[in-house]
């Protein structure tokens, strides 16, 4: 059965094949930078972490942005929608508890990009993690807090 797409910018038809090779982007709510705080931002990798204790993913790469987050992932069980919708209500329910602060954390949806075998997956995940660099956060990786990469 297909896995109906969480975003409008998804291409019609598009299912979740276990075993594939995916880079998972969502955004926080009008970009707010709510992960800026190391705390807040390890709350999502505690999902990410929980996500392949479940054998729901793979992580291979991850980047945890100040308003949005990039997973690259090797599917396992279940569908894209269910672990991104799993993943993000989880990380909305630790944020706000974590906060005192109530209300949506996420955009809708989510955008996602499934890698062939032969796209180069180190390349991929040097990408991911050199987000904060792109961004100006940092200067040199090893100065971001929040990123790992099972190659690197």
């Amino acid at each position: 059965m297909p896995d109906l797409p969480a975003s409008h910018r998804l291409r019609a038809g598009r299912y979740a094949e276990p075993n594939r090779i995916y880079l998972l982007t969502t955004n926080t709510l009008d970009r707010n930078p709510i992960f800026a705080d190391f705390a807040t931002g390890r709350l999502v990798v505690n999902q990410f972490r929980r996500a392949q204790n479940l054998g729901l993913a793979k992580s291979l790469a991850w980047v945890v942005m100040p308003d949005h987050f990039h997973w690259l992932i090797e599917l396992e069980n279940g569908s894209l929608r269910k672990l991104m919708g799993e993943t993000k209500s989880l990380i909305a329910r630790d944020v706000n508890w974590s906060l005192n602060r109530s209300g949506p954390l996420w955009q809708q949806g989510f955008h996602d990009r499934a890698l062939r075998r032969e796209d180069n997956l180190v390349q991929m995940a040097r990408y991911v993690v050199a987000n904060p660099l792109r961004a100006g956060l940092v200067e040199k990786l090893g100065d971001y807090p929040l990123w790992d990469a099972i190659w690197i």
